[in-house]
């Protein structure tokens, strides 16, 4: 069976390469996204992405999110709001700007350029998520922020990308994009609907869960409250991912939350987590390339930095120190599933042409690529910096 040679092939190769990454100091997740290079398309061609293995990777995320959210300080997300909504609308102004302009640049239509601005507007933060749990900084001021950003940034560039559909774009199916309004309004009523599921629904699944006559009854609870808000999540034109996010979060504000935590872990990391990571290196395809290489070469760098310097700036304006404000703009820096989602969504939508489509798909891997190593030389100099600090303190001070 075809499914399981490539499981197989993955799960075999991401163990081996994610044992050497970690063990010369490179996170996990980037052996993990060379594999999906190496042995995909883009290279030797023995894996392809099958919808098989895209089924696997979407729960792969999906659970990441929701271990993220279980992870989460709900205390810490509220006292950083201020600084996440800063760090998120000048993330998604300044490389909204940028794409636009290189797109511009190269003579791409009106439409298309707008599309390609909304698509490098998304993060993506599973990548750094499984970065800054490496480092033992998700519950960190900057790692809060970053997730509290990225569930901004997310909605933000949903908006855009339904209001860029709506109006110029074909209707796509399975998303709520042919009436502004309503979408809206849904969206609207989906994240009111968050603050039941925390209060009310999350406690008596729970509750359910222990009173089960079968193992990890809370566990089993927990996985359905996290898919069904997942799926209600797309089902009003948002990103699964972030349904996932907040479901962690309800768990986490229960009494199951270690049990969960202990159980999903496992089941994550044994198979669908690789299996996503890997699925993002499987999207690269490196023929007919060099024809745009200049085009790849510059949305990445702009890419890189716009991010660096919107999100970034946002988090310097919200109080941040320079070191932290980077380590802030590193963790928003991949674009992930999330860009690839919206290119695959324009696309459809006949918001951009197949001669471009490689292209971005390309700089959004790079650019994911990328992000972790950002991330952790960033996050190391806050952390050396926090010991330096700590090292001056006066001595009478606690």
């Amino acid at each position: 069976m075809e499914l399981l040679r490539d499981l197989t092939l993955i799960l075999l190769a991401t163990t081996i390469v994610g044992h050497f990454s970690t063990r010369i100091g490179v996170p996990a997740v980037i052996g993990q996204l060379l594999v999906g290079v190496v042995m995909g398309p883009a290279l030797l061609g023995w894996l392809k992405l099958t919808s098989s293995l895209e089924s696997f990777a979407q729960i792969g995320v999906i659970i990441l999110m929701f271990i993220a959210g279980l992870e989460s300080d709900l205390q810490l997300l509220k006292r950083y709001l201020k600084p996440s909504v800063l760090v998120a609308i000048l993330g998604v102004i300044v490389p909204v700007a940028g794409s636009y302009l290189v797109a511009v640049s190269y003579h791409l239509p009106q439409t298309e350029s707008l599309f390609i601005s909304v698509i490098f507007a998304a993060t993506s933060v599973s990548i750094s998520v499984e970065v800054l749990k490496e480092m033992n900084a998700l519950s960190s001021r900057e790692g809060t922020t970053i997730l509290g950003a990225a569930v901004v940034d997310d909605v933000l560039a949903v908006v855009i990308l339904s209001v860029l559909v709506s109006t110029t774009g074909t209707a796509v199916g399975g998303h709520a994009s042919g009436n502004l309004l309503i979408t809206t309004l849904l969206q609207v009523i989906y994240f009111a609907a968050i603050y039941f599921v925390v209060r009310w629904l999350a406690p008596y699944l729970v509750k359910i869960g222990n009173r089960l006559l079968i193992p990890m009854g809370p566990t089993l609870m927990a996985i359905i409250l996290c898919f069904g808000m997942a799926y209600v999540a797309e089902v009003v034109g948002l990103s699964d991912v972030v349904g996932a996010f907040f479901a962690g979060i309800a768990i986490s504000q229960t009494d199951a939350l270690s049990e969960v935590d202990r159980h999903i872990e496992p089941v994550g990391y044994a198979v669908f987590i690789p299996v996503f990571f890997v699925s993002i290196g499987l999207n690269m395809d490196f023929s007919g390339i060099g024809k745009q290489l200049g085009f790849i070469v510059i949305l990445t760098v702009v890419a890189v930095l716009s991010k660096l310097i919107g999100a970034g700036g946002g988090a310097k304006l919200a109080g941040f120190s320079w070191d932290s404000s980077l380590a802030v703009g590193a963790g928003m820096v991949s674009r992930g599933e999330m860009a690839l989602i919206i290119a695959q969504i324009g696309f459809a939508a006949k918001l951009m042409g197949a001669a471009r489509y490689s292209s971005i798909v390309t700089a959004i891997v790079l650019a994911t690529l990328i992000a972790p190593f950002l991330l952790r030389l960033t996050m190391n100099r806050v952390t050396k910096g926090q010991r330096d600090r700590s090292k001056v303190r006066p001595v009478g001070e606690n």
